[in-house]
């Protein structure tokens, strides 16, 4: 029997975020993470966790920072974080009720009254 060629798999993005043990954030890193992998399963090619210190928290796809608590001023919500992550990974890809929440909050834009 003739082995097939096998076609490479294309790179899936690697997704790091790096916590800061000092400040025990361990556990909310390891949910972000677990959600993550819950909401795009395949399309990740891995989700690693990476201790530092010093108040860090920062979340990265394939090497672009996305997140970074210093800069933001605090730590992602899931519901943007999980679209910085989807515009990334899988742009067409619809998050379901996380998309239709964040369309329900966003401002509607009212055009002035006509002047006669």
């Amino acid at each position: 029997m003739t082995e097939l060629p096998t076609v490479p798999e294309p790179a899936r993005p690697r997704v790091e975020i790096t916590y800061c043990t000092q400040c025990r954030w361990l556990l909310r890193a390891t949910w972000l993470a677990s959600e993550l992998l819950t909401s795009f399963g395949t399309d990740l090619g891995e989700v690693a966790l990476r201790p530092g210190t010093g108040g860090v928290f920062r979340v990265r796809v394939a090497e672009e920072v996305v997140w970074d608590r210093k800069v933001e001023g605090g730590f992602p919500e899931l519901g943007p974080l999980k679209r910085l992550v989807r515009d990334r990974v899988a742009p067409g890809r619809s998050l379901g009720h996380t998309d239709r929440a964040a369309a329900a909050a966003a401002p509607t834009r009212t055009e002035p009254p006509e002047t006669p």
